[in-house]
């Protein structure tokens, strides 16, 4: 099983980056103000605030705007799509909880080269003083 790397990648770190108002994202997704604000009061779009409390909007806010006009457009209510996204988050959750951590992949591919080396594991011995087995 491969680990996966919860590091941002530049692109993903660009692209989470809260610099949109939401004029821009209202030509952007020709969504209203209301339907957008209406979208953030249901907790489907939480974008980050300015000191004087401005909402400012990632290109994965956007993302998610447009992802949201079509699950609407192919009939799905709001309900349907709250419960698509806690589907996905609870997903997510146990991916997350399922991934191996990095100290469960150094003792795997240990034992893994112990096994194609040939060496046994004694208890107490260190891998430099194990023989090859006959």
């Amino acid at each position: 099983m491969q680990k996966e790397v919860n590091v941002m990648t530049e692109k993903e770190l660009q692209r989470s980056k809260s610099v949109l108002p939401i004029g821009t994202v209202m030509r952007l997704t020709e969504l209203s103000a209301r339907q957008i604000r209406y979208y953030e009061e249901q907790g489907l779009v939480i974008p980050k605030r300015t000191d004087g409390n401005r909402r400012m909007y990632s290109l994965n806010n956007i993302d998610q705007l447009l992802e949201i006009k079509d699950y609407l457009a192919e009939g799905i209510n709001m309900a349907g799509i709250k419960a698509i996204y806690e589907q996905q988050k609870k997903r997510a959750t146990e991916r997350r909880e399922d991934n191996l951590t990095d100290s469960d992949v150094r003792r795997i591919l240990h034992d893994e080269f112990l096994n194609i080396s040939g060496f046994d594991r004694g208890v107490g011995t260190s891998l430099h003083s194990q023989r090859p087995l006959d």
